[in-house]
């Protein structure tokens, strides 16, 4: 039970967190220790601008002992096996401790694409090839975030940038009042920073709606961490 409150807390923090780019779902939502992260390739990186999703599956004595990670999306990465997605990293393993978080080991995967160590590989023939011909790994390592992590081909964004003073703008993809409305009507009340707290857990607005009615909660303010709490217990049952 501590597990399972510590992971909702993990959960709710980051739903909460707008500024770290790191997000944690789960697969099933009858599974608590069963997540998929997400978070952007690093700036100024081969991997910029592209979406790396990674498998998460926590221990039963977790925090004590690290959640066991791999990416789901491909990567030519020397600390990532090209093949299987295992990830060679010392805060995933030796260096983990319970004052860590999902959150902090997403940090650590996205800071660990800025920062490739070839020296200590998970797959040696990336490794190699970073250090032997620095040029055409990073060529790779762009081929495949296009191909599998749907970051744009290289040069494009710089190709965008220059064009884009001479081209149109786009039309602006703002809603239209009658989406707004009708995402307000699914909300039935509530505030959007009230739902928009459990949405990001993969929960469907309806199952928000209905739990925040049956826990008593009064429509138009906002919620207490406990009454989250109260709330994510009745949408798991």
């Amino acid at each position: 039970m501590a597990t399972r409150r510590r992971i909702l807390k993990e959960l709710d923090d980051m739903a909460k967190d707008t500024t770290s780019g790191m997000y944690a779902t789960p697969v099933d939502i009858a599974d608590m220790t069963h997540l998929q992260g997400r978070f952007a390739g690093p700036p100024g990186t081969p991997y910029e601008g592209g979406e790396f999703v990674v498998d998460i599956k926590l221990p039963d004595n977790y925090p004590f002992m690290p959640p066991r990670m791999k990416f789901i999306t491909k990567i030519w990465h020397p600390n990532v096996s090209s093949q299987t997605g295992a990830i060679c990293l010392d805060t995933l393993s030796q260096k983990w401790t319970p004052v860590l978080t999902i959150k902090t080991a997403l940090l650590s995967l996205q800071s660990l694409l800025d920062a490739p160590e070839p020296t200590d590989p998970q797959d040696a023939e990336v490794a190699q090839q970073m250090i032997k011909n620095p040029t055409a790994f990073r060529v790779k390592a762009q081929e495949w975030a296009h191909r599998f992590a749907g970051a744009p081909k290289a040069g494009a964004a710089s190709s965008a940038s220059r064009s884009g003073s001479s081209a149109a703008k786009p039309p602006s993809s703002a809603p239209t009042v009658s989406e707004e409305q009708r995402r307000l009507q699914e909300y039935a009340g509530f505030p959007p920073i009230v739902i928009e707290r459990f949405t990001p857990m993969g929960f469907p607005t309806s199952n928000i709606v209905r739990a925040l009615e049956h826990a008593g909660v009064r429509r138009g303010r906002n919620i207490s961490d406990m009454e989250a709490e109260r709330i994510v217990e009745l949408l798991l049952h």
